[in-house]
């Protein structure tokens, strides 16, 4: 029998803020984020608990000051962390009723939604799972042989996937003549993307191209080079078909299938700096939409579609991170971002312009902040949003953060209710990055 065919369940649980050491990344207590600019969270923070700054090699900086006040934007805690043994975590996606997550290991462990409880993995023949996709009851997954695998995902409460399919398909003909199959990827596929109405699956490898496959059909139905450099990330507007890609050539580029056709056209290419790209959001809403991309320079830069004409206008971009930003998610008004830095932030656009401010700094990695998903989990009447975090960092932990944000109107208090004792605590600190991670970042291997 097939390996990739067999599903091993084995129930286990993250450890949970309640039961951990009391630390000032993980403690179970809430934290506060700042109102008045970038900061790090803290909750009612004391001098004695500033951490030193640490001599790592890694973090020769220091965070903003930061404000505490009754009025808080947005409240987060750890929930639930998971130190991995299986080597560092690529890829997270999430689907209905779980949490995927590719690794470095041939294993794709799921988990459910919300209780972080691991009900098995799907074994695969290879490993070195870079990107991972949920759509529906597909999940797919790209391999260290440079192939793309379809599982059936679908059953919610016996956790038995089946596989559909490997792309490209074996032919047996063609393997007379060559190893390879021509649909075949020849490096590391680092990004997928599902157009949900023309069923294409799209995928962006290291070898600089974009390939096109027609998951009923099972085959290539389009391949071209994309960048001239690694592809990092592909998005797609789900509303017109848009193809975005950014690459380590430091380009973000949009392409437009031509219509009755399979093949794609370049149609503008968007480049506002010189660092690689490394990862893109796209946010729509009814009266804007906005595509974010993530560079190795720290910055996010940012996008704004005109209506008119399609053209997508530079507007403009969010500074806070110190190192690369590796990933973005874009839900609704919010954006996170994850860093090299090891933090990840929350920014929130205004309503009916382009202002962003930084809601957030989320600390507890000790390593760069590899991916990143994030779920609704609720909304109230007066706009206030719980959300759930799910960041895995090259420190080889898996965190779950839940995360309150509350409507931009509850800054707008009266001056009169706050509370005199709280105000700027001017402070140094900085996360300790681990020493593997700094070891990474002096050898230059730390992306790989």
């Amino acid at each position: 029998m097939d390996e990739e065919r067999k599903s091993i369940k084995l129930p286990r649980r993250l450890s949970f803020g309640s039961n951990q050491q009391s630390s000032s990344s993980e403690a179970p207590s809430i934290h506060f984020a700042s109102t008045a600019r970038p900061s790090t969270a803290v909750s009612e923070p004391s001098i004695d608990a500033i951490p030193r700054r640490p001599m790592s090699p890694g973090t020769p900086w220091t965070l903003s000051p930061v404000r505490t006040s009754s009025s808080q934007p947005l409240l987060y805690h750890c929930i639930a962390s998971l130190h991995r043994h299986e080597g560092n975590i690529f890829s997270i996606t999430l689907s209905k009723d779980f949490i995927f997550t590719g690794s470095e290991s041939s294993r794709i462990h799921a988990w459910k939604q919300p209780d972080c409880t691991e009900i098995g993995y799907i074994k695969a023949t290879s490993g070195q799972v870079r990107a991972i996709l949920a759509y529906g009851r597909m999940l797919f997954t790209t391999h260290g042989d440079y192939k793309i695998r379809v599982w059936d995902a679908s059953s919610a409460e016996n956790f038995r996937p089946k596989k559909i399919t490997t792309l490209p398909q074996r032919n047996r003909f063609s393997n007379l003549f060559s190893k390879k199959s021509s649909q075949q990827h020849t490096d590391h596929i680092s990004c997928l993307a599902y157009n949900k109405e023309d069923k294409l699956l799209y995928t962006g490898s290291w070898d600089k191209s974009v390939k096109a496959w027609k998951i009923n059909e099972k085959r290539c139905v389009d391949s071209f080079i994309a960048h001239e450099g690694h592809v990092n990330k592909i998005v797609i507007n789900q509303e017109d078909g848009c193809v975005f890609t950014c690459s380590s050539d430091g380009s973000v580029k949009i392409w437009r299938r031509v219509f009755g056709e399979s093949s794609h056209i370049l149609t503008m290419t968007l480049k506002f700096q010189l660092s690689p790209v490394n990862a893109l959001a796209l946010s729509l809403s009814n009266s804007t939409t906005l595509l974010y991309s993530g560079s190795s320079d720290g910055l996010i830069n940012f996008w704004e579609k005109e209506k008119m004409s399609g053209r997508y206008n530079h507007g403009g971009f969010l500074q806070g991170h110190h190192f690369a930003v590796l990933c973005l998610v874009a839900l609704g008004e919010l954006i996170f971002s994850g860093s090299e830095d090891a933090t990840i932030r929350v920014w929130r656009r205004e309503e009916g312009n382009c202002l962003h401010s930084c809601l957030s700094v989320i600390e507890g990695h000790h390593g760069p902040v590899r991916c990143l998903a994030v779920s609704l989990e609720t909304e109230n009447v007066v706009r206030v949003k719980g959300l759930l975090v799910y960041s895995a960092s090259l420190d080889q932990t898996f965190k779950v953060w839940r995360v309150k944000v509350f409507p931009t109107e509850k800054l707008n208090l009266d001056e009169s209710t706050k509370d005199p004792q709280r105000e700027i605590l001017e402070c140094e600190t900085s996360p300790v990055l681990s020493p593997s991670w700094v070891e990474k970042k002096l050898q230059g291997n730390f992306f790989q």
